[in-house]
């Protein structure tokens, strides 16, 4: 993998969904890195996140939806007004976010989480 900044906006800017996924990986809270030992995991649908940085600092808020066109995560209750006074879904991208509830109904991130290495 190269260095070059040119290449790395490139491979990020075509990436395959498969690892666009992956570069969607939120850092997970204390509490759960001591329990699940990684240090992050790609955000879903579902999940409880905290923002840290930005204007809507300290919010938390479940996750309605993940961006994998644009990187970006879509946070319930972080809506700005738009000028003809319609609602949307202010995107914040996932460096900016800290998991702190893991959604755990899906039987493949058990398998993941319980993978070693």
């Amino acid at each position: 993998m190269s260095k070059q900044p040119r290449k790395q906006r490139k491979f990020r800017y075509q990436a395959p969904l498969h690892i666009r996924h992956k570069l969607m990986s939120v850092n997970l809270s204390p509490e759960l890195r001591e329990e699940y030992e990684r240090r992050s995991l790609p955000v879903r649908k579902g999940d409880t996140v905290k923002v840290l940085r930005g204007d809507f600092r300290d919010h938390e808020g479940k996750v309605e939806g993940v961006d994998l066109k644009r990187y970006r995560v879509m946070i319930e209750g972080l809506n700005v007004q738009k000028p003809d006074g319609n609602q949307v879904y202010h995107p914040v991208h996932p460096s900016n976010l800290m998991i702190i509830e893991m959604d755990l109904d899906d039987d493949e991130r058990n398998e993941i989480l319980e993978r070693k290495g």
